[in-house]
C-alpha cells in the first residue's frame, strides 16, 4: 500500500459529549462505567490493554496483555516474572497501560507504578485458570529464544506427565500478578472534526484526585 493511500485512511468520530462537569469524582468509578460499556458494546476482548515498560537502555517496550481485575488499589495483570516485561518492571517499575475500544470510539491511558501482588492472590487466580493454561505457564520459558515450536510441545508433554496424578497444579514461583497503582488516568472520547474530549485525573493524595480537561 502506497504512502498516499495510507495518509488518506480516515475515520470520522461521532461520540457523545464527555465533559469534566459530568464525570465521576473517582477515576476508578469512571473506568468501571466505561469498562462495562465496553463489555456491553461488543468488543472482542474489552480487557485487552497495551502494557508499556522501559528497557534497561531506556527504550520503550510495549505489548498487549489482559486486565484481570481492578479496584481502588489499581489494575491487575498476570505474567511470567522472568519475561521481558517482568525483568523490565523489576528494573524500572513505572509503566503505562492503554485501552482502545474502537466500537465506542474511546481510549483510556493509565500511568503508575507496578508491584507484585501477594502470592496468595496469584495462587488463587492461577488455580482458577484452565488446566491447559496452567501447564503452559510451566512449559513456556517466556521471552527466551527457542529453536522451534516442537520444544514447547515437548515441554507441555513433560509437565502433563509430571502433574498427571495431581488434582491441583502448583503455581510456578516465576509466575504471578502485578498491580499497577495509578498516578494518572486519562479518558479520551472521539468527537467530530478531531475535537476530541480528553479528561485527565491526576492523583493528589491517597483519596484525592484533580480533574483537568485537555485540548485534543
Amino acid at each position: 500500500m502506497g504512502q498516499e493511500k495510507i495518509a488518506h485512511l480516515r475515520q470520522d468520530y461521532d461520540g457523545d459529549n464527555f465533559d469534566k462537569e459530568h464525570v465521576a469524582a473517582d477515576p476508578i468509578l469512571q473506568f468501571e462505567t466505561w469498562f462495562m460499556d465496553a463489555i456491553g458494546g461488543g468488543q472482542i476482548e474489552p480487557n485487552a490493554m497495551t502494557l508499556s515498560t522501559c528497557t534497561p537502555a531506556g527504550h520503550p517496550s510495549a505489548r498487549v496483555v489482559l486486565l484481570k481485575g481492578f479496584d481502588q488499589r489499581g489494575f491487575v495483570f498476570f505474567t511470567n516474572y522472568e519475561s521481558n516485561k517482568g525483568l523490565e518492571i523489576a528494573g524500572h517499575p513505572f509503566v503505562a497501560l492503554t485501552f482502545w475500544w474502537d466500537k465506542l470510539q474511546r481510549q483510556v491511558r493509565i500511568e503508575g507504578k507496578a508491584s507484585k501482588i501477594a502470592q496468595e492472590e496469584s495462587i488463587e487466580y492461577f488455580q482458577s485458570r484452565p488446566r491447559s493454561s496452567q501447564i503452559g505457564a510451566w512449559a513456556s520459558p517466556q521471552s527466551r529464544v527457542i529453536e522451534n515450536r516442537r520444544l514447547l510441545e515437548n515441554q507441555v508433554t513433560v509437565f502433563e506427565k509430571k502433574f498427571s496424578d495431581q488434582e491441583l497444579i502448583p503455581k510456578p514461583e516465576h509466575w504471578g500478578g502485578y498491580l499497577v497503582a495509578p498516578g494518572m488516568i486519562e479518558f479520551w472520547q472521539g468527537r467530530p472534526n478531531r475535537l476530541h474530549d480528553r479528561i485527565r485525573y491526576e492523583r493528589q493524595s491517597e483519596q484525592d484526585w484533580k480533574i483537568f480537561r485537555l485540548a485534543p
